[in-house]
């Protein structure tokens, strides 16, 4: 696949995970299988017990993936801290996010470093599976990629509707589609990618949300910056496991609503609760000035570069 003149150098790959050790395997095993090989895996990890330790281990072992394995205590539902651990560590300078219940289609990684621009961030689709599809996915089909053919999807007892069409093969089809679709250009944490220091200026993910709605409240302060989302939700895309969403309550949904709310009333970029715990003043908070202002263009466009 051809890359571009913006194409990131040292790509990784934050998959959040907690206690999903059969659901992770399978996702490490369709990273093994990637057509591009040159990225890190970064593993975040809620607190996960000893079974998923053993999965990551195997794979390390193996020797394919290049994976680094960050993990705290397990003390409830602490995600937007152990990503702001990858963020704030990782030598990457391009980050795709996605999690240990996603599988990646065989050019992922690929097609998010061909499509990544500066001032961008990158949404990408998914497709939500039933269970019965989500058990019958095993090894040897992620090897030959055949979960992502719309018959064998059908063929195991997925529901054949136009949610499918993520997983089209023709890439004038998938352009028109990303043109089309009414769906806005989100930030979503199963399929999203953009700039390292894009992430670290807005000072990671904000630790004062819980479950619903965190990513995006990330991808809401990343276009405060200034970035732009691009729409690739039908040129990259990955397959969801079904699992059951425990954290899932109205409280966290209203309380994250509500931290939401006031980061768009005042366009704010910064969280004080984030990878440092620092306060910004309000006008540098509230200022809505183009991404170059603040996070270097990157060095392969840089005036420096190009001088």
């Amino acid at each position: 696949m051809k890359t571009n003149a913006y194409s990131p150098e040292n790509i990784g790959v934050v998959i959040t995970t907690y206690n999903q050790p059969a659901w992770l395997e399978k996702v490490l095993a369709a990273y093994e299988a990637q057509r591009l090989k040159d990225f890190r895996i970064l593993i975040a990890d809620d607190g996960s017990g000893d079974a998923t330790r053993a999965v990551i281990e195997k794979f390390q072992q193996r020797g394919t993936l290049d994976i680094e394995h960050v993990w705290h205590e397990d003390r409830g539902f602490r995600k937007c801290q152990i990503l702001n651990k990858v963020i704030a560590s990782t030598e990457c300078d391009y980050l795709i996010f996605t999690d240990g219940d996603c599988i990646p289609e065989p050019d992922f990684v690929a097609k998010h470093r061909q499509l990544a621009r500066p001032g961008y961030f990158l949404s990408g689709g998914y497709v939500k599976l039933n269970m019965a599809v989500s058990t019958a996915i095993d090894a040897d089909a992620i090897s030959a990629g055949s979960p992502f053919a719309i018959d064998w999807l059908a063929r195991h007892g997925q529901k054949h509707n136009h949610k499918l069409w993520k997983l089209v093969k023709s890439k004038w089809l998938k352009n028109l589609l990303n043109t089309l679709t009414p769906t806005k250009a989100t930030w979503n944490g199963m399929n999203s990618s953009t700039w390292t220091e894009a992430i670290r200026t807005c000072n990671g993910f904000n630790e004062d949300m819980q479950y619903g709605g965190l990513d995006r409240e990330l991808g809401e302060r990343l276009y405060n910056l200034g970035l732009k989302g691009k729409q690739v939700r039908y040129s990259v895309s990955c397959l969801h496991l079904d699992h059951p969403r425990a954290y899932d309550t109205p409280e966290t949904w209203a309380k994250n609503y509500a931290i939401r709310a006031e980061v768009k009333r005042l366009g704010l970029y910064w969280t004080p609760n984030g990878m440092t715990k620092t306060s910004l003043p309000a006008t540098a908070l509230a200022t809505k000035a183009p991404v170059a202002s603040r996070v270097s263009v990157h060095p392969k466009t840089s005036p420096a570069a190009t001088a």
